[in-house]
């Protein structure tokens, strides 16, 4: 990633309007997403739902596993029956719909919600990347330029949106926090569509809608007749589901998922030495990922409850208190600052043939997640003392994660693309979106047990993150000279 340039005369007017409908769709995801957790735990006297830690932050990791699994969906129907940009504005519909339904308080309407932005996002996520990208198929340094800028709109939608939403739903009512992110989503929808011309023919329509079959369609309305049957009977209270067993048992599945399609692919996919020793890299790439997102997905659970337990967030000379969930605005803020900082930083170690190899990379990751691990694990032994601790502690430990981020993200998402045999990119990057799922259910299953338990343990359950993540970015350093050799040349 370089610096946000300035852009050059004829530069095409449709990358802004991808910017800012991505920018209102970010506002309202992170907005939404930085009060879930809280309102789930909240006394029903309050307007909360009375949730217990564990089953809250369980259905936290569902749903934001759920966002990028349904992603492969999503693009599979922009490819074949819908093309990229009606993807992108019925996704941002569905998106709107789904923060309306959560704004009803009525616990059926905010499960069918979540469930709705789940399938919103699914459309508009992938596809409105694939439209910045066909924006340049010439490629080159004028792509990685939109890329930039677009990438920026990301962080600064999801900056703004903890701010707007949490300021209105921890302050006054939780729905209202939940009705402006859908207001947030039917602005950029609207934007959308105002000045959706600038795209032209890009992602009009289907990249293969010319065969497109009634069995494409069939197995749409088929998908979603069982989907609607479940959730008739779920809703009905004919099925019960349990939200922490649903979330262990669609980890068991997805890793099993993963574990099966990496052993077809080096037993049967036919692949030479070489492409099966850089699918080794890429194996390696999968579980390194799904180990960091379970740590820096924490973000929303474990950490936003211990910034509204056990942070000390009152400002006395204005007898005002900080919004818990203004904290969740800080990743997005770091990134903003620091991503065109590393981005330098890259080429000017490459210029000088210094660049850190892949496994050094990833490695400096982990080890950044556990050093911010490590320092809320202090905070919190200052907690257990007695007492609320100062913000700085969080304001370190998500400093900390964002490099790590920007360690791991960038240079994963590419090395995947570049280490993947040609026939199966395509798969790979759905087993890049599988490792983030994976993550965040983690994530979810794993803050029950930190918030759930008493504050005297909640030092040594983040203690052991910090083992997991310090101890695999350790083991990764050892095996940098074997991954550099089974890279096959690649850079």
């Amino acid at each position: 990633m370089s610096a946000v340039p300035t852009p050059v005369p004829g530069h095409p007017r449709g990358l802004y309007t991808l910017f800012f409908t991505e920018m209102w769709e970010r506002l309202s995801y992170y907005g939404m997403r930085a009060l879930l957790v809280l309102f789930m735990v909240d006394q029903v006297q309050n307007g909360g739902l009375g949730f217990t830690d564990e089953v809250a932050t369980a259905i936290y990791g569902l749903y934001t596993a759920g966002v990028y699994l349904a992603a492969l969906p999503g693009g599979w129907l922009a490819d074949r029956l819908l093309g990229a940009q009606r993807a992108v504005w019925i996704g941002g519909l569905l998106i709107s719909l789904g923060h309306f339904l959560l704004a009803v308080p009525v616990i059926q309407f905010f499960f069918a919600g979540l469930l709705v932005v789940i399938a919103g996002t699914g459309l508009l996520k992938p596809n409105i990347s694939a439209l910045v990208g066909a924006l340049y198929p010439e490629g080159g340094a004028r792509r990685d330029a939109g890329f930039t800028i677009f990438y920026m709109g990301i962080n600064v939608g999801a900056a703004l949106g903890p701010i707007l939403c949490s300021a209105l739903g921890e302050k006054w009512n939780w729905h209202y926090g939940f009705a402006a992110a859908g207001v947030g989503m039917v602005l950029g929808v609207i934007q959308f569509r105002l000045t959706r011309h600038h795209l032209g023919q890009t992602g009009g329509v289907p990249a293969h809608g010319g065969f497109a079959t009634r069995r494409d369609w069939a197995l749409v309305g088929t998908a979603l007749a069982v989907a609607l049957v479940g959730l008739g009977l779920v809703f009905a209270g004919v099925l019960k589901v349990n939200p922490v067993w649903l979330a262990q048992n669609t980890t068991v599945l997805l890793v099993g998922l993963a574990g099966a399609y990496f052993l077809w692919a080096f037993l049967g996919a036919g692949l030479t030495r070489t492409e099966r020793g850089r699918l080794g890299v890429i194996v390696l790439l999968f579980v390194s990922a799904a180990l960091f997102w379970a740590g820096y997905e924490q973000a929303g659970s474990s950490l936003n409850l211990f910034a509204e337990r056990h942070t000390q967030r009152l400002l006395p000379s204005f007898n005002w208190t900080i919004p818990t969930g203004w904290f969740q605005a800080l990743p997005a803020i770091f990134v903003i600052v620091f991503a065109p900082a590393a981005a330098a930083l890259w080429l000017a170690l490459g210029r000088r043939g210094r660049d850190p190899s892949l496994a050094v990379k990833m490695s400096l990751g982990l080890l950044l997640l556990a050093g911010g691990f490590l320092v809320v694990a202090l905070a919190a032994k200052r907690a257990a003392a007695g007492g609320l601790v100062w913000p700085s502690w969080l304001v370190i430990t998500y400093l900390l994660h964002v490099l790590g981020e920007l360690c791991v993200s960038p240079v994963g998402l590419s090395s995947v693309t570049k280490l993947a045999p040609p026939r199966l990119v395509g798969q790979m990057m759905g087993i890049w979106f599988l490792a983030a799922s994976v993550g965040n259910l983690i994530a979810g299953l794993f803050a029950g047990e930190v918030t759930g338990d008493t504050t005297t343990a909640m030092s040594g359950k983040l203690l052991q993150v910090v083992a997991v993540a310090g101890v695999a970015g350790g083991g990764l350093l050892l095996l940098n000279k074997p991954v550099r050799r089974w890279m096959g040349g690649v850079q």
